[in-house]
């Protein structure tokens, strides 16, 4: 499942990640976690994976909390790290603030201490109303407690001319209830209130890629997610290579489905995929193979043959599928061959 435009290192079957790359880009919300708990496999895996050598680091586009806050968050569920290895979108969008603005200039704020503390690090000076004669806007996600206020206020200062920042547009965010109107659905309110337009950093424009290999120095990176539309897209927009885990938001059939932008590098039911070798899927005729399964697109189906582990099935039928639909997404009916793999 190799992209051609990737920077897969050389020899493309049968490697470890953990060894290939020098620097995991860890999504957190499905992938390392899911309602505050640890999903299963993720400390040990992550452990394995930094005591080969790995280096890990944290990106979420969640701009609510600090990075020490997340630090201590994963550390309590076992995976000890330090503030410096996560990387959040307050930081990525402060970051094109700061290029925008002076020094020492004051920002108006509508989202959590997240935002504010990345902010100050940039040396610039949140304030919390229209009337502190801000030079910008800028927005992220503040949590259920954000009063209706707080958009208005960003309302007063756009509609008066002033830059409008935008930490993510994540409509969404995942919680230990379900799902909420993310940082995106706010964005939204005041978009339509202004008909203004905000720039944004995070996942997966640029300006969060940018930030993330900035403060790792990551030279070989991996983007690990969940997500085909901001964790497997960022890394599409970076240039570089993607894991897939299957422990979040994707099923296969949205797998199957996915668009060019939206293709991993590599799939895997979870962070274990960090540590094993990752197998090769090679043409076969008028299929693909991988380990004992092959698959082949047809007029109207996907058919897949074989036995061995299911895994190994869903990447031949993406190959076949992404052969098959070219520049589109599949079109092609494959839920009898998930069946048989039981996905």
């Amino acid at each position: 499942m190799s992209q051609t435009v990737r920077t897969r290192p050389d020899g493309s079957g049968g490697q470890v990640l953990r060894e290939a790359y020098d620097t995991a880009l860890l999504d957190l919300d499905g992938v390392v976690y899911a309602g505050g708990e640890a999903i299963a496999h993720a400390v040990d895996s992550l452990a394995t994976a930094r005591e080969a050598g790995m280096r890990l680091a944290y990106v979420t586009n969640n701009a609510l909390r600090t990075p020490g806050t997340v630090a201590e968050h994963l550390t309590e569920l076992g995976i000890p790290t330090e503030a410096g290895e996560v990387i959040t979108s307050a930081q990525a969008v402060s970051r094109l603030v700061a290029e925008a603005l002076p020094p020492g200039s004051r920002v108006l704020v509508v989202g959590g201490e997240g935002l504010r503390v990345a902010l100050r690090e940039r040396g610039l000076v949140p304030v919390e109303s229209s009337d502190d004669d801000p030079a910008a806007v800028v927005q992220g996600y503040g949590g259920p407690d954000i009063t209706w206020g707080r958009f208005a206020e960003a309302c007063y200062a756009i509609r008066r001319g002033l830059p409008w920042f935008a930490s993510n547009t994540d409509l969404t965010v995942p919680t230990a209830r379900g799902i909420a109107p993310g940082n995106g659905a706010a964005v939204e309110v005041v978009r339509i209130a202004t008909g203004a337009e905000p720039r944004v950093a995070g996942k997966p424009l640029p300006p969060m890629h940018r930030e993330t290999v900035l403060r790792t120095g990551a030279r070989r990176p991996l983007v690990v997610g969940d997500r085909l539309d901001t964790d497997i897209e960022g890394a599409f927009n970076g240039e570089v290579d993607s894991l897939l885990v299957l422990t979040g938001v994707t099923d296969g059939v949205q797998l199957l489905a996915a668009l060019p932008e939206h293709r991993p590098t590599y799939v895997d039911l979870d962070l274990r995929g960090l540590l094993a070798p990752q197998p090769e899927v090679t043409a076969d005729g008028d299929g693909f193979r991988c380990g004992g399964w092959k698959a082949v697109a047809g007029q109207e189906e996907l058919s897949l043959s074989g036995e061995g582990e299911a895994l190994d099935g869903l990447r031949a039928l993406c190959a076949a599928a992404w052969t098959a639909a070219g520049e589109n997404s599949c079109r092609l009916d494959g839920g009898k061959a998930l069946a048989l793999l039981g996905l």
